[in-house]
Parts: structure tokens; C-alpha cells; sequence
């Protein structure tokens, strides 16, 4: 059994040792792949159009966690896909392999982005939810664990993979990474909510 410094000091190297690639598998470095999610969700604000986050279990969690963090803090039109009377209805009328994917049919639109969360990378039900983003015309940002060969690493604009096998190491990674870019939207908003007033009291 690790000692709790030492599960500390290991999720401090997975921070370190996550892999980031595009859609091609061109490998990102840190920053360089961190500020192209930025980037795309920035541009996704700009526009005026929706993040959707899903997962299943902890990542389920993380997703409904990071719907209000992106809203309040990002300034992103997020948009819950774990309303319970849809969750249920989904769920019971077609499959849960369709949970995700069949509310997005609905909602998606071009220019929305996807940001789906999956330790293990195989849930099937978060590979229809790319797939129909992908046929609306939106963008995937995918984060997962476990086989570097998972199902949806590949799938994303942006993959963010953990090598790690354990879902406690691999879902406290996938949030802070979230957080993080979370925190560099705030910022940005920030920024552009203090550029805009000194505007106006400039043209006052």
C-alpha cells in the first residue's frame, strides 16, 4: 500500500508524463496542447455557442462539476446533459449507449464543442457522443486513461491521455487538467470584462 506522500508524488508524475495529441496524432507539448483547448473553447465563447462535458461514474461527476465551473467562471454557454426526467427518458426509451449521443442529435449544433471524459476510454456510449458531435459539425476534446491504445484517444481535435491504470489516479488528473483550463478561461474573462469598462469609461 502506498503511503499518502507517495500517491501524491505519483499523481504529480502522471501531471507530468499526460500525453497530448490532435485528431492526426501529432504528439502537443504541455502548454502547447493546454493552450489549443483554451483556444478552442475560447473560440466556441466568441461565437456564442455550447460546451457539453460527459462521463459515466466519477467522470460523470467531473462533467457536471466543470458545466458550472466553465459558465460561471469561463463565461461558456454550457449546456447539462445530466438532467434527471432527460437521463431517465433517454436512458429508458432507447439505450444508455444512446444517453449522451441522443440528446446531443438534438442539441448539438456546428461550431459546438464536446469535452468528453472517459478513465477507461471504451464507454460506448461516449464514442456515439463524438460521433454525433462530429456529425453536427462540432469539435471533441477527449480525456482518458488506462490502454494507450483505448478506443477514444484518437477520437478528439485535442486527446488528452493519462497513463495510468487506476480510476482514482486517472479522474483526479482529468479535473485538474479541467480546472486548470477552467481557471485560464476565468482569467481570460476577466481580462476582456476590464478591456470592455475601460472602454466605455474611456468613451464616456
Amino acid at each position: 500500500m502506498k503511503m499518502p506522500s507517495e500517491y501524491l508524488q505519483e499523481i504529480i508524475r502522471l501531471l507530468y508524463e499526460v500525453h497530448i495529441t490532435t485528431g492526426s496524432g501529432r504528439q502537443l507539448g504541455y502548454d502547447e496542447g493546454i493552450g489549443h483547448i483554451v483556444d478552442l473553447l475560447w473560440e466556441c465563447r466568441k461565437r456564442r455557442r455550447h460546451v457539453f462535458f460527459c462521463g459515466n461514474g466519477g467522470s460523470a461527476g467531473i462533467a457536471q462539476h466543470m458545466t458550472a465551473d466553465y459558465m460561471k467562471n469561463g463565461g461558456i454557454r454550457t449546456y447539462s446533459l445530466y438532467e434527471q426526467a432527460a437521463l431517465t427518458c433517454v436512458s429508458n426509451d432507447y439505450t444508455y449507449e444512446a444517453v449522451f449521443s441522443k440528446q446531443l442529435e438534438w442539441l448539438a449544433e456546428k461550431g459546438d464543442v464536446l469535452v468528453a471524459i472517459s478513465s477507461s476510454g471504451e464507454s460506448r456510449n461516449i464514442v456515439n457522443a463524438i460521433r454525433t458531435m462530429r456529425a453536427a459539425g462540432g469539435a471533441a476534446v477527449t480525456l482518458t486513461g488506462f490502454r494507450e491504445d483505448n478506443r477514444i484517444r484518437g477520437m478528439g481535435d485535442v486527446n488528452l491521455y493519462v497513463p495510468a491504470p487506476h480510476y482514482g489516479m486517472v479522474e483526479s488528473v482529468h479535473n485538474l487538467l479541467l480546472q486548470q483550463i477552467a481557471d485560464i478561461l476565468m482569467d481570460k474573462n476577466t481580462e476582456e470584462n476590464a478591456d470592455t469598462k475601460e472602454n466605455v469609461t474611456e468613451n464616456a
